[in-house]
């Protein structure tokens, strides 16, 4: 049932993207009065769930979920048809429309994704307010739950103070700047360490289990056993640890310490339940361990513990805009930077390129409108920057092309056009192969 909820908001947002990008071609080359022969979502190759003709388009769903596309008559495209262009070109096709007419037919459906992200972004503003953690109300510092940042220095109980020299205000921006980050300024017990990353740091941290960096510290409160458990007639789901053998146990990142030195041993400790303190004698297994998990604590519990604050600013819709445009621009911006680490080897980053079911994956197994169109505005930007790379069967090319044309006034013919397609197209491949291909690397060996 997870996998459909998953499946489900992946197929929508998808085709939702995919239909406006689509959209953006059909109607700039309806209104130049350019004929679109076909308007599909999915491809629909040998054959499609759905077609309809209306006009001179053939509307339809492909069974081939990995895009779309309109066939605009007159154009070399991903079709590879080029019997339409051994006849005289016609004033309906898009070769005979003027070059700044061809460009904005082009750059129509990037247009629309960044737009479509603005507005997404926009509307969540007003309608649930931009909510994060404020990074000063981490009184004692930070969880640190990842092993390559303990590896680079940090600990748990470091303030975070700032990030490549800028000062972090929010904690939920933390882990993307320090994977796109250089170094970190903490403030440790009241005197200010820099931890320096290395360039590598985005690819040691992908190869870890744990796909949290770090998280606000939180109490020992009981969320389960393992099978092996010494402890689960002891120990109860809810049940707080607040001191073992008696030393104080405030965060469940300091019991590992104290568990260290008392392996094999029985030792007692006091807990809380349903409000009221109650000693008990813990169990503690060879390798240092009482066999329980943490729970989870909601937002609301925590900020009732007084571990954080949950702020949340809210807009009138005309507030909203300039916030809601702001954070778009923003994660254009982290996107470019998330290119250029891709593009450097001696990150690694290029390692961590996903393909469908990376993408698959970043939606959560609940329903969640709000998780849904965050996720949504951000893979429309993607869309809208990857394709305006400069490659020819993507919508960057034929506008590389254009600007040469409208620049040099000579217009590039249409075999070198046809060629250029086909080696845009043998590139495409071999990025789908490779970003889909880390993916089953990743599924079959678990990294």
């Amino acid at each position: 049932m997870d996998v459909l909820v998953k499946l489900s908001q992946f197929l929508l947002s998808l085709s939702l993207l995919i239909v406006l990008h689509e959209l953006g071609h059909f109607i700039p080359a309806k209104l130049f009065k350019t004929r679109v022969e076909k308007f599909y979502l999915f491809f629909d190759i040998k054959f499609s769930l759905f077609k309809k003709k209306v006009g001179d388009t053939v509307y339809g769903i492909g069974w081939l979920p990995l895009g779309g596309y309109v066939k605009i008559a007159g154009m070399i495209d991903e079709s590879m048809d080029t019997d339409q262009l051994k006849q005289e070109p016609q004033p309906w096709e898009f070769r005979s429309k003027p070059a700044w007419q061809r460009l904005i037919i082009m750059l129509g459906g990037v247009t629309v994704n960044f737009i479509l992200a603005f507005v997404i972004y926009i509307g969540m503003t007003w309608f649930y307010g931009d909510k994060y953690i404020a990074n000063d109300t981490l009184k004692d510092g930070v969880w640190v739950t990842s092993e390559v940042l303990e590896d680079v220095g940090m600990q748990s109980g470091d303030k975070i103070i700032s990030i490549d020299g800028q000062h972090l205000e929010r904690f939920d921006e933390a882990a993307m700047k320090i994977i796109m980050g250089k170094e970190i300024l903490v403030d440790r017990n009241g005197v200010q360490e820099t931890i320096k990353l290395p360039v590598d740091f985005i690819n040691s941290a992908s190869k870890r289990k744990k796909t949290k960096l770090l998280m606000p510290r939180m109490p020992f409160v009981v969320g389960g056993f393992t099978d092996d458990s010494p402890n689960k007639d002891v120990l109860q789901p809810k049940d707080f640890v607040t001191a073992v053998n008696g030393q104080k146990i405030s965060y469940f990142d300091q019991m590992d310490d104290v568990l260290k030195q008392l392996s094999n041993k029985e030792v007692p400790a006091k807990i809380t339940r349903d409000n009221k303190e109650i000693d008990v004698v813990l169990k503690v297994n060879a390798e240092g361990m009482i066999g329980v998990s943490p729970a989870l604590i909601t937002h609301n519990d925590a900020e009732k513990l007084g571990l954080y604050k949950l702020s949340t600013d809210r807009y009138s819709f005309a507030e909203s805009v300039p916030v809601g445009v702001n954070m778009g621009i923003n994660k254009l911006k982290e996107y470019g930077q998330q290119l250029k680490l891709i593009g450097n080897p001696d990150t690694g980053a290029y390692k961590e390129v996903g393909g469908f079911m990376a993408i698959f994956n970043i939606f959560p197994d609940f329903w969640s409108w709000e998780a849904f169109w965050q996720i949504t505005a951000l893979l429309s930007i993607m869309l809208g920057v990857m394709n305006l790379l400069p490659i020819p069967a993507l919508d960057g090319g034929h506008v590389l092309f254009l600007l040469y044309e409208m620049i040099s006034g000579r217009k590039p013919s249409d075999k070198f056009l046809e060629y250029a397609q086909t080696v845009g197209f043998v590139i495409l491949i071999a990025l789908l192969l490779f970003a889909n291909g880390n993916d089953i690397f990743k599924a079959i060996t678990g990294k």
